[in-house]
């Protein structure tokens, strides 16, 4: 299999494509919506509400706490795409890792998250992404 182009990473610049599963593409739209329209965005809420029902409220506080939390703790930019995109940034595929790791690897979780925000003090924001994955797990629709 021949070797892939330096100039494939020019032509592609978001190299991840969407993941598979409903609930991570669930947590990447309101990591999105969150992300450029605030942690108070209706669509994200509108769409929690859709996906869990009477439920929602817990994964959606929760998720509004890991995204202020990430804001609070970064030291360097997150990058996140439009929410119509096809496909997403390195910092999205690895907040999508962190979620689906953080309760089953919880190390990898923590250097994944401690090099993405740039910052060696990541628990209060794994801490969240963990209180994130439990919530939709609990509610049917774990982060795989």
């Amino acid at each position: 299999m021949p070797e892939p182009s330096p100039v494939a990473a020019l032509v592609h610049p978001l190299p991840h494509t969407l993941p598979e599963g409903d609930n991570a593409r669930l947590a990447l739209f309101a990591i999105r919506r969150i992300g450029a329209q605030g942690i108070n965005d209706a669509l994200a809420a509108q769409c929690f509400m859709t996906a869990f029902g009477e439920g929602f409220r817990r994964p959606l506080i929760l998720m509004r706490a890991f995204m202020q939390e990430l804001a609070a703790t970064a030291t360097q930019p997150i990058a996140i795409a439009p929410c119509c995109c096809p496909r997403t940034t390195p910092s999205e595929a690895t907040l999508l890792a962190v979620l689906s790791r953080v309760s089953s690897a919880p190390c990898t979780a923590w250097v994944l998250l401690s090099d993405q925000l740039g910052a060696r003090d990541v628990g209060a924001a794994l801490a969240c992404a963990e209180a994130v994955a439990v919530a939709f797990a609990d509610a049917g629709r774990p982060i795989d």
